[in-house]
């Protein structure tokens, strides 16, 4: 048999771990992308950055623009703050308590429908935090980082998005990216408060508050459904 020593194997050719690493990526983009697109809109859809806008200019409506920049700038920290507690602290908060994260998905996924449907049918979230800003002093911490920003949907879906037995590191490592992100752009849009106003004004904001009220409110549903099926073992 003739064999040539010069001639190289498939895999000193490299034609087996190319493939082998493009199949492992194709593989890993559909499902890890879209869930890292899903949890960035429900991010969205619970801190609302769009919503924010009309709260903000109510809250600093009597001061000068590096003065707004300071209030953005720690309104977006704080909330940064009080979410990053929930990622590291809420499922051992639970586990303290003796709370089955099937039942807190549960719970919390009523909370958010509950919470979608104030965003539905109530006062839209700049409506009801307007009030907050004009009757409990004008700050950064309240009502602007919470409830605005860090809003109760917010620290739910930290909790929930992080779960240890649900999630890998990595896993939690994008969440928590999406997570931040969402903040910068609450920043960044609060930076041009001004600018959104004139452009959609208070009732395009109240538009906007609603409809993701509409997209959390069907997340909420399938939190829930999914939290049955894990806790009854379906």
């Amino acid at each position: 048999m003739g064999h040539d020593a010069g001639a190289k194997s498939p895999v000193q050719r490299g034609d087996i771990a190319p493939r082998i690493s493009v199949d492992a990526i194709d593989a890993w983009k559909p499902t890890t992308m879209s869930e890292i697109i899903s949890q960035f809109v429900l991010f969205f859809a619970v801190i609302d950055p769009i919503g924010t806008v009309p709260v903000f200019l109510a809250v600093t409506r009597q001061y000068d623009h590096k003065a707004r920049r300071k209030i953005a700038l720690k309104a977006t920290l704080v909330s940064a703050l009080v979410l990053l507690f929930f990622v590291a602290a809420g499922e051992v908060i639970l586990t303290a308590m003796d709370i089955s994260l099937s039942a807190f998905q549960i719970a919390g996924g009523i909370v958010l429908f509950l919470f979608a449907l104030s965003m539905i049918f109530g006062e839209s979230k700049p409506e009801e935090e307007l009030k907050l800003a004009s009757s409990a002093g004008e700050t950064a911490v309240f009502p602007l980082a919470v409830p605005s920003i860090a809003s109760p949907g917010a620290m739910l879906a930290a909790v929930l998005l992080t779960k240890n037995d649900s999630y890998d590191f990595l896993e939690q490592a994008w969440t928590t990216a999406s997570m931040l992100l969402v903040l910068l752009i609450a920043f960044l849009f609060m930076l041009a408060a001004n600018r959104i106003s004139r452009l959609i004004g208070n009732s395009g904001a109240s538009i906007v508050s609603r409809v993701m009220g509409l997209i959390l409110a069907s997340v909420a549903v399938s939190s829930v459904l999914a939290g049955i099926v894990e806790y009854f073992g379906l």
